[in-house]
């Protein structure tokens, strides 16, 4: 299927590494150009060697001028904006017993980028009728415990996700959330390998997904994401996409007495 995304402008935050990189990738592979952000100006660079469909943005995203950065020179080097991907962010186990200014620092990180990107890329999105696509976690829908910044962060971009595509739809733009679950991104790779016995905590959390007992793979969620924001999907707005092997929705009991 042609998802018809040749030449149009994504600007994907979080692209370095894991679901964005993945991301960028399949975009690419659509033909599509791409904003890459990320502070890890290395590995953003490895990923767009050779590349001139790609222009990298180097910074940290909580810092709104990095984020204006961003914006203006994609729009200067390719000509438009028509796709916003917020993927930026990550469990930083942020709990309860935390004082409240990490907790504040935790929201910085993992929601105050996508706010002030959709801030600042609105304009553009709706001169192209462009669309956004946030990505959150199922954290924001089942709880995890000891990870209240998380959760909360991704609970308000799944707000977002409907009170922009309320604030947006009138000018031709669409919103919608793409909601992981267990996937084997390198953070849950660094995760795995801080545990006594890695492949035997590998093994329990994949047990726990319904469908095939695996963790989902970055490019199954990156190509939802790119799916989700060309114009094959034209009339979905304002929905939560879950690709999480049936993680967030099914019983329990299927992760242990099923067998798919």
């Amino acid at each position: 299927m042609d998802l018809q995304l040749k030449d149009r402008v994504a600007l994907v935050s979080g692209g370095a590494r894991g679901i964005g990189a993945a991301t960028v990738l399949s975009f690419l592979g659509e033909g599509a150009r791409v904003v890459l952000v990320d502070r890890d100006a290395a590995a953003a660079e490895r990923l767009a060697q050779g590349r001139s469909d790609v222009l990298v943005v180097a910074g940290d995203l909580t810092d709104a001028a990095v984020c204006a950065e961003a914006v203006q020179r994609g729009v200067d080097h390719f000509g438009n904006l028509d796709i916003l991907v917020n993927n930026a962010g990550a469990n930083d186990s942020v709990g309860l017993d935390a004082p409240p200014e990490v907790f504040l620092a935790s929201l910085q990180r993992n929601l105050l980028p996508a706010y002030t990107l959709t801030h600042l890329a609105q304009a553009h999105l709706q001169r192209r009728q462009g669309c956004v696509i946030n990505v959150s976690s199922k954290v924001a829908s089942t709880g995890q415990g000891k990870t209240s910044g998380y959760a909360a962060a991704k609970g308000a971009l799944n707000a977002l996700t409907r009170e922009w595509a309320l604030t947006l739809g009138s000018q031709g733009v669409r919103v919608n959330s793409v909601v992981p679950a267990e996937c084997d991104s390198d953070q849950y790779q660094r995760w795995f390998a801080t545990q006594p016995d890695p492949a035997l905590a590998r093994s329990r959390v994949a047990n726990l997904v319904p469908f095939e007992r695996r963790l989902t793979r970055p490019e199954e969620v990156a190509d939802a994401i790119v799916w989700l924001a060309s114009p094959r999907a034209s009339h979905i707005t304002g929905q939560f996409l879950f690709v999480d092997g049936g993680y967030t929705h099914l019983d329990r009991a299927a992760s242990s007495s099923h067998q798919w």
